[in-house]
């Protein structure tokens, strides 16, 4: 008759839990498949897969009694890492949502919202189609792929531990905010430049025909050549999206293996 001891149902316990953690918090945060479009049941199914298929692979896992103070603390960690993983990819989708606002705002199209089905949040036309393209060419190139082989590394450069983010992680997700706006603007600027050119003109024409409504003229033709320059813009739009995941790919490589 086959038993099980205490200390081999603890291992087994702990050698499932941990990781799962981990892998089931990015899935809950990450784009595409941490939206609200993806039902939890599906992400819990997900992670579950994803753990039983990852387990095999790992490294050996720290030998700590399943149901301790330490290791809540480990699942805590193990929460955590996979939060701030799903938020950096996050903030790569986040850099066409910003650079859509911006223009919009340019153009007076700030007022033409619609609620975001992924996130539940108004955004602004432009930022939902900026957002629909990256989620598109997300899986297109099979970027969730990419982010299951980095999860899976990730237990490689950052094992399961009693250690969890330091200091310095902390600040590297705080930099990513400035990385964000930076690649928003590199988006939204060939339009506000040229925007900006045209609202100089009609500030120019004011100034020399004061009885013409500026207001009245400018608003069409602002919002009209804004859609124009956004249709020219679209072929760049990959090689910008492919720049900014390589970058934010990058950047979560670094980040899981910095400790």
């Amino acid at each position: 008759m086959w038993l099980l001891t205490e200390a081999q149902i603890a291992q087994f316990v702990g050698q499932y839990i941990w990781p799962l953690f981990r892998i089931t918090a990015m899935f809950m945060a990450m784009p595409v498949i941490g939206t609200q479009l993806v039902s939890p049941r599906v992400r819990i199914v997900l992670g579950f897969t994803v753990t039983l298929l990852v387990v095999p692979l790992l490294p050996p896992l720290p030998a700590v009694p399943p149901l301790s103070l330490a290791s809540l603390l480990i699942v805590v960690q193990q929460v955590l890492i996979g939060l701030a993983m799903g938020f950096f990819l996050q903030v790569v989708f986040q850099v066409f949502v910003l650079g859509g606002q911006f223009i919009a705002m340019k153009m007076g199209l700030g007022f033409a919202s619609m609620n975001d089905p992924s996130s539940g949040v108004a955004v602004t036309v432009i930022s939902q189609f900026y957002l629909i393209l990256a989620t598109l060419l997300f899986l297109v190139m099979n970027g969730h792929l990419v982010v299951i082989e980095l999860l899976v590394e990730s237990f490689q450069l950052m094992p399961v531990s009693d250690k969890g983010l330091t200091a310095d992680m902390f600040w590297q997700i705080a930099a990513s905010g400035s990385w964000l706006f930076s690649r928003a603007l590199m988006i939204a600027l060939p339009v506000l430049t040229s925007l900006l050119v045209v609202n100089l003109a009609f500030g120019v024409m004011s100034r020399a025909a004061p009885q013409m409504n500026v207001f009245a003229v400018g608003f069409p033709i602002t919002l009209l050549l804004g859609l124009v320059l956004i249709w020219l813009s679209v072929p760049n739009f990959l090689p910008n999206y492919q720049l900014f995941l390589e970058e934010g790919i990058s950047f979560l490589h670094n980040f899981v293996g910095s400790p």
